[in-house]
């Protein structure tokens, strides 16, 4: 072994230095990298569960949250249709009771416009009697103020033509 040492000039004090060497920069490496590297890599590895977990979370709140909307959706669509249907029944009832008071007063108006008709046609009655009978007094003083009364029936008669 001998040979060996003087060979290769192996000096154990150098070889224990190196050891030590090592051992110290081992020491340094694993407190000032390794430990805060391991530490941030627990931290980044937590970050990362936390971060699935609550992307996980999130997706059943979406699910649930839609599911809620498509329900308060259908909810609103239903009651708009339900407003829209009431709407349209109170509108067509309310065009019913329009056209029934047209219907009334057209009655009543047609009623009135009889009546004035009536009215008028009485009193054109009446006019053409006043007419006529003055007119028979004009023939009735016309066939008097003739000298000649022979006849007379045939006169009228003939005045009341030219009349």
């Amino acid at each position: 072994m001998e040979s060996l040492i003087s060979t290769f000039h192996i000096d154990w004090k150098i070889i224990i230095a190196q050891l030590i060497n090592f051992g110290v920069v081992i020491l340094v490496v694993y407190v000032f990298a390794l430990k805060p590297l391991k530490k941030l890599m627990s931290e980044r590895s937590s970050k990362i569960a936390r971060g699935i977990h609550d992307a996980e979370a999130n997706a059943e709140i979406l699910k649930a949250t839609t599911t809620e909307y498509d329900k308060a959706l259908r909810e609103a669509r239903a009651k708009a249709l339900i407003i829209f249907n009431e709407g349209k029944k109170e509108a067509e009832e309310k065009r019913n009771e329009l056209l029934s008071q047209t219907a009334t007063e057209v009655e009543e108006m047609i009623a009135s416009g009889k009546k004035a008709l009536e009215t008028e046609k009485e009193k054109m009655l009446l006019d053409a009697k006043k007419e006529v009978a003055s007119l028979v007094i004009q023939a009735t003083q016309k066939i008097l103020e003739t000298e000649d009364t022979s006849n007379i029936e045939e006169k009228v008669a003939g005045v009341i033509k030219t009349i």
